[in-house]
């Protein structure tokens, strides 16, 4: 149009020194990317020719400069009171009256095609922002729901003053930009209705392992603000990028957050508000914001914008509640996992404390330090450097004081909000959406902030001890064997899968089962019966099922999604899934565990394994497993999932089980299933060809081979001392299985403890032929390096 005015769909990313990254990024993507379905809001951008007039054609630049040179943005106190001035002076300063003419010229031919109630969103677009080298994500102004010409303008000169708030001023300092080398350019457009439909952010990488095969979602009711500011705990879903591409089911994880508000429209304009927080009602919180189709459209949208840019993206959006459209507010490079090596730092905590908070962890990392709990910026000049800071939830007002924390610990906010963004950018420790924590934790009192567990993060009392391990990973030498992984942990898979790995030798389904579902597969069977005899416990398991189906499509897709997160994290690596494995006092733990669970006096050696999925009791609740193993199997196409059976007494037990595998469709050698089986009693070691007509060959369970060859129980502590793997008769034990496979021509491995326990144990292993050792994660790289020099 003219100069100062550019709409954005003539923009693309050759135009970001006139209008910065993201409306650049708008401009690029409406232009390229519409016909190939992913849906931008037109609307239109001044230009940072625009914004350079209008500081100094009004002399406002020179004066500016005066105030910012030399201005030490460490001091507090004289940046916020310098910030404020500019600010003001900004705001107050009338536009020229060419550029006010242009400006409303774009607006009337945008307001036009809008409609009489259309509100529009005015968002800030630096020239330095959104590059792949440095995220200004937030570091300016975003005004929801502007109406009409003159709250444009205003709002327009706003976001030219939010150039200068505290934290961009500190920014452009901490990161050596020039203040007056950084225009900035509004951009205007009409506003999505996500207000009555929803809204979050989207990485097309996971943002705490670098995983790349993954879109990374989060959603909440409302405008997405509420989730960029951590107001609102969001729901997570991964969508697995090969599986999508395919056509095949592609969701791997679905979480509920709690969604307690919502921000809409304020409904009294008149106080100067035009968006507000409400309350969510309790039945919406429980349930998922957004339907699988609406996933799988926003992750076809990421897969579409990620391939056209070259690069892990970082995208807002918003589901239309009047249209039902899907439309993609922002997009920009991601900039913290991108930049990421071939090194892995692990942080282990040497012992653990009480837990005085929990939440979302962010930066797989650990810190430590007195507590500041700050409830307002008028508290910030009271912080000390390497303190943790704890506060309800951050904006970009609060970035000169994280850069100076050793952690930091919100009430809210998921794992795309403010504080999460920041604490990875800084690469520190954070636990978000904890709820408590300006509550449960007093100023001055030492903590360890733990985000090094998984997905949930800890705040414990007291300084603990910890120590980080590095591995460069790109450059293992080779060893005489597969190297494996155990992980019965999916929050864990995608970080875990950047270790060197020929894939995971054991992953343990009751583990999944224990995380994922917490409930006694029964109970989720038997919902009505339970309800007439336990009323207290079925309120329960109600509760925790809310947000799905049935009872057994939460057990089924939950179970589903543990073992496809760690499929998808290996793949095309094998993924050796063992069938549920809990003793009848494991059992008993579970929600309502107690109802259905039988007492034994040694559960070792009882309920367990091959026996229990044969019988009468537990063979519903075993074809829910095998249900939930097919889907991943067929459905997602993740047929790099194997299957274990553990603890089968007799060859008949085994040829029972294989049986009852095929009548579930998971029939031995169709779609190139492999069913191996736990060699861990005496008798499949004493007689292994025998068990071996059944099975596609032994992994083997140094910990119970070891129990029961030497007779005594791994849970007690009076004998605890003569347990040894490396005792003769166990190794013959191990010696004989590994020889049975070799002649056989089958798979054997082992999955037990000992080889990450014993190193002397691992050679042995290695000399003896065994094609895989599946070791704990932390013990992979000492091993391989280990066996490598031996080899």
């Amino acid at each position: 149009m003219t100069s100062s005015i550019r709409w954005f769909s003539e923009l693309g990313m050759a135009d970001l020194e006139q209008v910065g990254g993201k409306n650049s990024s708008l401009g690029e993507m409406l232009s390229n990317l519409a016909r190939l379905g992913v849906h931008v809001p037109d609307g239109f951008a001044t230009t940072a020719d625009a914004y350079r007039e209008f500081l100094g054609a009004t002399g406002l630049a020179e004066r500016i400069d005066g105030m910012l040179t030399g201005l030490d943005t460490d001091d507090t106190m004289a940046l916020t009171d310098t910030g404020k001035k500019i600010r003001d002076m900004v705001v107050a300063q009338p536009f020229p009256a060419q550029l006010e003419a242009d400006i409303r010229e774009a607006y009337e031919k945008l307001a036009a095609g809008s409609g009489a109630e259309a509100s529009f969103a005015v968002r800030s677009s630096a020239t330095a922002e959104d590059l792949p080298d440095a995220s200004f994500a937030g570091q300016q102004e975003t005004f929801l729901n502007v109406r009409g010409i003159d709250a444009v303008l205003t709002a327009i000169r706003e976001v030219f003053a939010s150039l200068y708030n505290d934290r961009a001023i500190a920014y452009r300092v901490h990161h050596d930009f020039d203040h007056a080398s950084v225009a900035l350019s509004a951009g205007v457009q009409k506003m999505v209705r996500s207000d009555i439909g929803a809204s979050g952010v989207m990485f097309t990488v996971d943002t705490e392992s670098g995983f790349d095969q993954a879109v990374f979602i989060t959603s909440a009711y409302g405008l997405g603000e509420g989730v960029v500011q951590g107001a609102v705990n969001p729901d997570e879903f991964y969508v697995y990028k090969p599986a999508l591409r395919a056509g095949k089911a592609a969701i791997l994880k679905r979480a509920v957050g709690d969604k307690a508000t919502k921000m809409i429209y304020a409904q009294d304009t008149a106080v100067g508000r035009t968006t507000e927080f409400v309350e969510v009602a309790p039945a919406e919180q429980a349930k998922l914001s957004l339907t699988d189709e609406q996933v799988l459209d926003l992750a076809r949208q990421a897969l579409i914008i990620e391939e056209h840019y070259g690069r892990p993206m970082d995208i807002e959006w918003g589901l239309d509640g009047a249209d039902g459209q899907i439309y993609v507010l922002q997009a920009r490079p991601e900039t913290v996992q991108s930049r990421a090596g071939s090194t892995v730092e692990k942080y282990h905590l040497s012992s653990r404390g009480t837990v005085r908070a929990e939440g979302r962890a962010i930066g797989a990392k650990i810190g430590s330090g007195p507590v500041s709990v700050l409830t307002s910026l008028d508290q910030m000049h009271d912080f000390q450097p390497g303190s943790v800071l704890v506060a309800d939830m951050t904006d970009p007002d609060w970035e000169p004081i994280m850069k100076r924390a050793s952690a930091i610990v919100t009430n809210r906010g998921g794992r795309t909000c403010h504080a999460a963004i920041i604490a990875r950018e800084l690469g520190i420790p954070a636990v978000v959406g904890t709820g408590t924590a300006t509550r449960e934790l007093k100023d001055g009192e030492e903590v360890t902030v733990s985000a090094a567990e998984g997905d949930t993060g800890f705040v414990y009392e007291g300084l603990l001890d910890f120590n980080v391990s590095t591995s460069q990973v790109d450059s293992m030498p080779e060893v005489p064997t597969s190297i494996m992984m155990n992980v019965g942990n999916p929050d864990q898979a995608f970080a875990f899968s950047r270790l060197p790995n020929a894939g995971v030798g054991l992953a343990r389904l009751e583990f999944i089962v224990n995380r994922q579902i917490g409930i006694h597969p029964r109970a989720l069977l038997e919902l009505d019966t339970l309800q007439a005899e336990h009323p207290d416990v079925a309120a329960k398991v109600k509760e925790a099922i809310a947000a799905y189906d049935s009872p057994r499509d939460f057990f089924v897709q939950r179970v589903a999604e543990g073992v496809a997160t760690i499929a998808a994290a290996f793949a095309p690596n094998p993924v050796i899934v063992r069938m549920s494995d809990f003793k009848s006092n494991e059992y008993a733990n579970l929600l309502a565990g107690e109802v259905y669970e039988p007492h034994e006096e040694n559960p070792m050696i009882g309920y367990r394994g091959a026996s229990r999925y044969l019988s009468k009791d537990f063979a519903d609740c075993f074809a829910m497993e095998c249900e939930a193993l097919r889907y991943v199997r067929e459905d997602m196409g993740l047929d790099n999932v194997k299957i274990m059976i553990p603890f089968v007494r007799t060859p008949a037990e085994g040829k029972g089980v294989i049986d009852l595998l095929a009548q579930h469709g998971l029939r031995r050698g169709e779609n190139d299933l492999q069913v191996v089986m736990m060699c861990e009693v005496p008798s499949n070691a004493i007689t292994p060809e025998l068990f071996l007509e059944h099975f596609d060959g032994f992994s083997i369970g140094s910990n119970d081979m070891t129990q029961l060859t030497l007779g005594l129980d791994r849970d007690s502590a009076l004998v605890a001392e003569t347990f040894d793997e490396r005792d003769p008769a166990v190794k013959f034990m191990l010696s004989r299985a590994i020889e049975a496979c070799r002649v056989a021509g089958k798979y054997v491995g082992i999955c037990g403890q000992g080889p990450s326990d014993h190193p002397d144990l691992a050679q042995w292993l290695v000399d003896q032929g065994i094609a895989s050792m599946s070791l704990n994660p932390d013990t992979v790289v000492d091993t391989w390096l280990r066996i490598a020099r031996r080899g």
